[in-house]
């Protein structure tokens, strides 16, 4: 526990002590990194002058270009989020699928998927659904914990399906490309879809009177108007989605210009809606500083924090802790994801990639453990942090816009079963790996082996060998007098000519 010394430990439960007190994660960051600094200096673990890469830290964030594709997909869900699409889809969606049982969380869980790859954003995935779906599901019978919970789930979804935000910063604390992060998750995305929608499935033929057809005064008729009202919200988003993934994944445009593209197809979105309006992208523009800013600012805090740490020998720690885990590389694993699962209890998804990832990265590496797999595998359990009883911000956004006769009891037990089925694509993620590495490009396996290389000769009759010029050869034998030497080259076997 102590064989670095003290400070690593004491510093790890200053951070924790700092943040179950209730201050600012920025703040009680940078607070707990400064002061330990100070001591690090006074005991002599390190010299000022090693503080003084904290500014280029730092300099290194605001100018991080990567970065630079958070505020635009975040302006762009803003849009998505105020512009309609979600109602359309919903409502379209919801009636297409009405006539057979558990119709309406069917469509809830398909379209939470499509607002996860447009809008990337929890918040306005819960609470739009929870607003269209929620009286309707109550008033034709379903079962208050199920139809709560279908809801909450489906818009966590976001936090998995590319181009999700947490998926950039978990790219940029790996040191690995977003793409091939994006790429990755699209197996985990798909499964977690499938997942939820076989759970209905089952509810449907086991629990028919919990998730009820809509009668046909509620659906209406099935006719050339409604799947038109479906397509219309559709075949924009899926354009749109291509345009942000696609181009990022033919190598045609790097996060940051996809995520300029995104911004540039929510708007137009917006104005096809008849919406796109100065006070919508007002309240957009507010959205996107307000998260932005959170961002950099915990970022910072992390940064000052992880330089102290590290050099109060903390990675060295950390590395030696979990390097002796019974179990070797899977052992590692379940207790990563047992002790990320019990954070996420308090800390949000930016909290846990900023301070927590650092230190786990580099022992995942030593252990030979792919960090794009590790990544999304992290992502997909961090989701569970927004479905935790009674800490889950994806609950507190649904009893924002419940009924009252919703009671706070049945949102909460309502969320234990997903919450169930999203630990369980946790534990797929770590015993069938290629769930993420299927979809990432392949490099050709080389034998190094069988590797030759040839070098040309010179045109001197003596195959590959080099010509002498007329030097000593490497050996140390007498060099032979050169008999016809090279056109245009001196002969440096006999000695210079001085011409009067």
């Amino acid at each position: 526990m102590f064989e670095y010394g003290i400070m690593p430990p004491a510093m790890f439960l200053g951070m924790i002590i700092f943040m179950l007190y209730g201050f600012p994660v920025a703040f009680s960051l940078s607070a707990v990194g400064l002061f330990f600094g100070l001591l690090g200096i006074a005991t002599g673990h390190f010299e000022f002058a090693f503080m003084q890469a904290l500014p280029f830290r730092i300099f290194g964030i605001v100018s991080n270009d990567l970065l630079l594709a958070i505020p635009f997909f975040t302006f762009m869900g803003a849009v998505l989020e105020r512009c309609g699409l979600a109602e359309d889809l919903l409502e379209g969606t919801g009636k297409l699928f009405g006539a057979i049982p558990g119709g309406l969380a069917y469509a809830v869980i398909l379209v939470g998927a499509i607002l996860g790859a447009i809008t990337g954003t929890v918040a306005a995935s819960v609470i739009t659904m929870g607003v269209i779906s929620l009286p309707i599901m109550l008033k034709y019978g379903y079962n208050p914990r199920l139809a709560t919970g279908v809801i909450a789930a489906s818009g966590t979804i976001t936090q998995v399906i590319p181009p999700s935000l947490v998926l950039i910063v978990l790219a940029d604390q790996l040191g690995r490309s977003v793409g091939d992060m994006y790429l990755g998750a699209i197996g985990p995305s798909i499964l977690q879809v499938v997942i939820f929608l076989l759970f209905i499935l089952a509810m449907s033929i086991f629990r028919p009177k919990d998730v009820p057809a809509l009668p046909l005064e509620a659906r209406g008729e099935l006719n050339a108007a409604l799947v038109f009202k479906v397509l219309w919200g559709m075949i924009p988003s899926i354009v749109l989605i291509f345009l942000v993934l696609g181009t990022i994944f033919m190598g045609l445009a790097t996060p940051t210009e996809a995520g300029a593209l995104g911004v540039v197809g929510a708007m137009v979105l917006a104005a096809m809606h008849r919406r796109l309006t100065w006070d919508l992208i007002k309240q957009g523009m507010h959205s996107t500083m307000t998260i932005t800013s959170m961002v950099v600012f915990i970022l910072v805090g992390a940064t000052c924090f992880s330089l102290v740490f590290q050099g109060m020998d903390g990675g060295l720690w950390i590395e030696f802790l979990l390097s002796h885990v019974p179990g070797g590389a899977v052992g590692f694993l379940i207790f990563v994801n047992i002790f990320v699962f019990f954070l996420a209890f308090f800390l949000d998804f930016f909290e846990i990639a900023f301070i927590v990832l650092p230190m786990l990265a580099p022992v995942a590496n030593a252990l030979g453990i792919d960090l794009i797999w590790f990544g999304v595998l992290l992502c997909v359990n961090m989701q569970t942090s927004f479905m935790h009883p009674p800490f889950g911000f994806a609950l507190f956004y649904l009893r924002s816009i419940a009924p009252k006769s919703v009671k706070t009891k049945d949102i909460y037990l309502g969320a234990i079963p997903w919450l169930g089925m999203q630990l369980i694509l946790v534990g797929i993620i770590i015993f069938w790996p290629e769930s993420v590495t299927y979809w990432l490009d392949k490099s050709p396996d080389v034998d190094l082996n069988t590797i030759k290389i040839e070098i040309p000769g010179f045109g001197n009759g003596s195959g590959n060998q080099m010509p002498n010029f007329g030097l000593p050869p490497m050996d140390g034998a007498p060099a032979q007098p050169s008999q016809q030497g090279l056109p245009g080259m001196p002969n440096f076997g006999q000695p210079p000519k001085i011409n009067p």
